[in-house]
């Protein structure tokens, strides 16, 4: 199976201003790259560099409120629906430009006061809401499971909440964003999981567990998780999403070993 490989920007090359990133990318090897939360850049910055360095843009997240600092973000808030549909307006304006092939949401936290039914509603609704949005400019719309060590109280949790959360939804334009790093710290068996979601899977993000750091600083069996994409039929990308413990270039001796190995085939390159 041939997968492309790309960067998540917002994690990898972090040593460098943002406008240099694009193009460390591209001489790294990398067939594209993913930005979280573009939105401190005007988008057309974005393309610019996007366009300068030969890299398309396979993912970006629906602006996520106060999650990244601990709030519960906004797609499973009743309250904050206005808000919701603001981020989502802002996210279309920027795929309008910069043309992702995913667009990301972030379910977020249970809001205190809120429970658990009212939370989940609110977030199929928003998430049936956006599929149908993005689907009108020919972009699809993703959704993930995030570890609760990292973010306790997060409304989805595992493979399983999330393809129930998929199949509530029940628009072909939502499919499973799968964190390989994230269902892992959840105790959960990639095979199984992947097999789970078989044919809902939209895009896959890695980073080695329990440390989140690059490939070969934990015990994520990579060659098992990627096998079991290969038998499942898997045909998306892989992005790299993960805080290096080293400087760049060492940091990317992964790449560089399992290219060796000729283990997996990544947009035409043995790794």
């Amino acid at each position: 199976m041939s997968w492309p490989l790309a960067a998540n920007l917002s994690m990898l090359f972090a040593d460098l201003p943002m406008e240099e990133r694009f193009h460390a990318a591209a001489d790294a090897g990398f067939d594209g790259v993913e930005i979280q939360f573009p939105y401190d850049l005007p988008a057309a910055t974005v393309q610019n560099h996007l366009a300068a360095s030969g890299m398309p843009l396979v993912l970006i997240n629906v602006p996520a409120g106060d999650l990244m600092t601990g709030g519960p973000g906004l797609a499973g808030v009743p309250a904050r629906q206005a808000q919701f549909d603001e981020a989502v307006e802002l996210a279309l304006e920027y795929a309008l430009v910069l043309r992702p092939e995913k667009v990301n949401v972030l379910p977020g936290r249970f809001a205190e006061g809120v429970s658990r039914e009212a939370a989940l509603d609110t977030l199929a609704s928003n998430l049936g809401k956006a599929a149908a949005a993005f689907a009108d400019i020919g972009v699809c719309l993703v959704c993930e499971a995030v570890n609760r060590h990292d973010m306790p109280g997060f409304l989805l949790g595992s493979s399983a909440e999330l393809l129930e959360m998929l199949d509530r939804v029940g628009h072909l334009n939502l499919s499973a964003q799968l964190d390989l790093y994230h269902l892992m710290r959840m105790g959960e068996s990639l095979p199984e999981s992947i097999a789970l979601l078989e044919g809902r899977i939209g895009h896959v993000q890695f980073a080695d567990a329990p440390g989140r750091g690059e490939p070969g600083t934990g015990n994520l069996d990579f060659h098992e998780a990627f096998g079991a994409l290969s038998q499942h039929g898997y045909r998306g990308w892989l992005a790299a999403e993960y805080r290096p413990t080293l400087p760049a270039e060492q940091s990317l001796q992964w790449l560089v070993q399992w290219t060796a190995a000729g283990t997996f085939r990544l947009q035409g390159r043995s790794v």
